[in-house]
């Protein structure tokens, strides 16, 4: 392995962890270089896992014992150890989840070839917080496949990092095939949202759907009904919804505050409302995630 002892938080070799709270510096710096942040040991196991390659690994001292399998598969890699003080003044937060580490971006996956492999499939519109499993959600997949069908997830316009995270996390739990984010959804690759989705974002195919809402029309000429999540006039229930049996379906989830746009809403085959009790007037995008995934699966 390939250990560097940092001594100064100026040290070049580390930009990749600078400014690490700076949202809106991340959100636009880490894809136009081709990285993302995987933090804790959990999410880093999940992310090479998932062939992820690591451009390098970033801790404090301590935890060398615990990445020492990890560290000695990539020797190539540079791992930067440093004290917990030093560490924080470089990525500008407390690092107590074990270690952190620069990871190459994958490639987009096109969207045809996502549907070509999807069993089931979520669309997330432009959904940007990354806040709101494994054998058990590849084998439901595997039931939807084996019955020839397919379930996808859209995020339309996410904005919070947390919901996409959390999203994501549903999505890998029930077994959707895939997520579509739309061009102004939040990244599901940026370090909250992974943190969130437990990496199982690794997990889920995904891409950016890069036309959008013409894009419903990809969906439905590859066979897709497209049904989204809203409050809008002509609803029907989710009962209703899972009642038609859709063999190949799409979810559409709008943004946190305003829902669907009004040119999404005129492409759907239809609107689908989730039931409320007590005077709640609907769900948060990622709990209504979870429900619709289930209910659907």
């Amino acid at each position: 392995m390939t250990i560097h002892y940092l001594e100064s938080a100026a040290d070049p070799r580390v930009s990749d962890y600078t400014q690490l709270t700076d949202v809106h510096l991340r959100k636009l710096r880490e894809p136009l270089e081709g990285m993302y942040i995987a933090e804790s040991s959990r999410v880093l196991r999940r992310a090479l896992a998932a062939g992820h390659q690591p451009r390098s690994f970033f801790l404090a001292e301590k935890w060398l014992d615990d990445l020492q399998d990890i560290l000695g598969a990539y020797p190539q890699v540079p791992a930067f150890i440093g004290s917990a003080a030093l560490l924080e003044e470089i990525t500008g937060f407390h690092l107590h989840r074990g270690a952190m580490a620069a990871m190459q971006r994958p490639a987009p996956v096109p969207l045809p070839e996502l549907l070509a492999g999807a069993g089931r499939l979520a669309v997330l519109e432009e959904t940007v917080d990354h806040t709101n499993g494994r054998c058990s959600a590849m084998q439901v997949s595997e039931v939807g496949r084996a019955r020839g069908r397919s379930r996808i997830a859209v995020l339309e316009d996410l904005t919070d990092h947390t919901n996409v995270g959390a999203v994501f996390r549903s999505a890998a739990a029930i077994g959707v095939d895939g997520v579509l984010v739309t061009p102004q959804c939040a990244d599901p690759l940026y370090r909250r949202s992974i943190r969130v989705s437990m990496g199982t974002v690794f997990q889920v195919p995904w891409t950016r759907i890069e036309s959008w809402p013409a894009g419903i029309e990809q969906l439905k000429a590859a066979g897709y009904f497209v049904a989204g999540m809203s409050l809008g006039e002509g609803a029907i229930t989710l009962d209703e919804l899972v009642a038609q049996d859709h063999r190949n379906l799409a979810l559409v989830f709008g943004t946190e505050g305003d829902g669907l746009k009004p040119e999404t809403d005129r492409l759907l085959d239809a609107r689908v409302t989730i039931p409320m009790m007590n005077g709640v007037d609907s769900l948060n995008v990622a709990a209504s995630s979870a429900v619709a995934f289930y209910a659907t699966r």
